[in-house]
């Protein structure tokens, strides 16, 4: 899927959803760090797991033009895209933050470095996070400056024709500190942005850790969501290893008419192949709309 269709698939869910239509058309996909083994080998372990797309993070940052050949013939060998890279690769250690108005040059050059490795690697879409918050700061300080970050990162991405997606994290168990923790404020925020290239990231597991809900606020989030990720709580381990419900969230998003991303980000527990494996194989069976039990009697 190339960035001119998967926003025009982006368009037609919001449709769909509009007019009650359910449109199913799911594309599966992983984050690459929570996979063991060389760049080439996890590759070919979402491949074989029947995923159809994987997301990177900073894995690209020091590819020569050489490296990016080889690694888009291996990646079309193996019928995979890559759909999401980081625009600021270790936000947390360099002055990138979104809620510092003094480092917003340095964000906004991260953007652009990061729309230009999209094109490279013709990925879609480029995920933002907000950074830690600052003492002696106020909250409104900070949301105005996430804002008008997020509205100017979101000028360049329509120049560019690329798909900006924000990332809220839990500050309870794995990113303490992180300003924007839930998906309702992240979801306020793209209403706010009000662009059709700034949309939302809706990770399940983080929205599970720190309020809970997540039926009912993925559902409400579904026309800005370009992708969900998935993993289950407590561990972020595979899902149907947790307290998570995956055949009642599966279902209350397919019945909205989602078409976008669905991707695993959770820790494998086990043989990592036959891990991915389970998990793209059962997302893709509840998003047919089937039953639990239809499964279980197949």
């Amino acid at each position: 899927m190339n960035r001119r269709s998967f926003l025009q698939t982006g368009t037609v869910a919001v449709s769909a959803a509009a007019s009650g239509a359910p449109k199913r058309a799911i594309t599966s996909s992983v984050m690459l760090w929570t996979l063991k083994g060389e760049f080439e080998q996890k590759l070919q372990v979402a491949a074989e797991a029947g995923c159809k797309s994987a997301e990177l993070v900073a894995e690209h940052v020091n590819w020569t033009d050489a490296d990016v050949r080889r690694i888009i013939k291996l990646r079309e060998s193996l019928g995979l895209g890559f759909d999401t890279i980081l625009a600021q690769p270790d936000w947390g250690k360099r002055p990138v933050s979104m809620v510092v108005p003094e480092q917003r040059d340095n964000f906004l050059a991260d953007v652009r470095s990061a729309i230009d490795w999209s094109k490279k690697l013709d990925i879609p879409q480029v995920i933002l996070m907000s950074g830690n918050e600052v003492p002696g700061k106020t909250y409104q300080e900070q949301w105005d400056s996430l804002v008008e970050g997020s509205k100017r990162a979101a000028d360049l991405a329509a120049q560019a024709k690329v798909q900006l997606i924000f990332e809220p994290l839990n500050n309870k168990v794995n990113h303490k500190g992180y300003f924007l923790p839930t998906c309702g404020e992240g979801l306020k925020l793209v209403k706010t942005v009000d662009n059709p290239h700034f949309r939302l990231l809706f990770d399940i597991y983080h929205e599970q850790v720190q309020v809970g809900n997540v039926i009912r606020t993925a559902v409400e989030a579904m026309p800005y969501v370009a992708v969900y990720h998935i993993a289950d709580n407590p561990g972020r381990n595979d899902p149907g290893t947790g307290e998570m419900n995956y055949t009642n969230i599966y279902s209350a998003i397919r019945k909205t008419g989602y078409s976008g991303y669905v991707t695993m980000e959770y820790l494998p527990v086990g043989d990592q192949t036959a891990s991915l494996k389970k998990a793209v194989s059962d997302m893709k069976w509840y998003f047919q709309g089937h039953s639990l039990s239809m499964k279980h009697t197949d």
